[in-house]
């Protein structure tokens, strides 16, 4: 019998990406809290730009942002935020969003998937994707809720399995 595999990946759905920040848009346009305070949201290519003329206020667009990327289904382990920078008289917030998994990310859930699976198991790094092996499918799906239930710095997708 051959053997059965999944891929673990990190991919962000771009759609959802933009519905979340169109909807941020849009309250953050309506809000009364955010009359006045010259607060926006952009998406530019692999980014979130945010700006307001206070760090409270920036904050609070993040928060906005947040919301709706969680309502959309998006892991917000796929965005990261840096720090708000004070230009001219606006604060910037830039948030970028992450796809793939480092070299480093996978090395630690290969060894997850070693140490704390299934015996038979094998895990392979793929360029940006892992994928995993078995003769069992019940051991694969052991490994899928093993990884589910651990806390990593990466939003994680199983596809591919077959």
């Amino acid at each position: 019998m051959a053997d059965s595999s999944f891929d673990v990946v990190s991919k962000l759905d771009r759609q959802e990406v933009d519905n979340a920040v169109n909807q941020a848009i849009k309250e953050v346009g309506s809000r009364y809290d955010f009359r006045g305070t010259g607060a926006s949201v952009a998406l530019s290519g692999d980014e979130i730009v945010m700006t307001a003329n206070a760090e409270e206020r920036v904050m609070a667009v993040l928060d906005v942002l947040q919301t709706k990327l969680l309502r959309r289904g998006v892991s917000l382990k796929a965005i990261e935020v840096g720090e708000p920078k004070q230009s001219g008289k606006e604060v910037r917030l830039t948030a970028a969003l992450k796809e793939g998994i480092s070299s480093e990310d996978a090395k630690k859930i290969a060894k997850i998937i070693r140490d704390e699976g299934p015996k038979g198991v094998k895990a392979q790094i793929q360029g940006d994707e892992l994928r995993v092996s078995s003769k069992s499918r019940d051991n694969l799906q052991a490994v899928i809720a093993l990884l589910k239930g651990k806390d990593l710095d990466v939003a994680l997708q199983f596809v591919n399995y077959r």
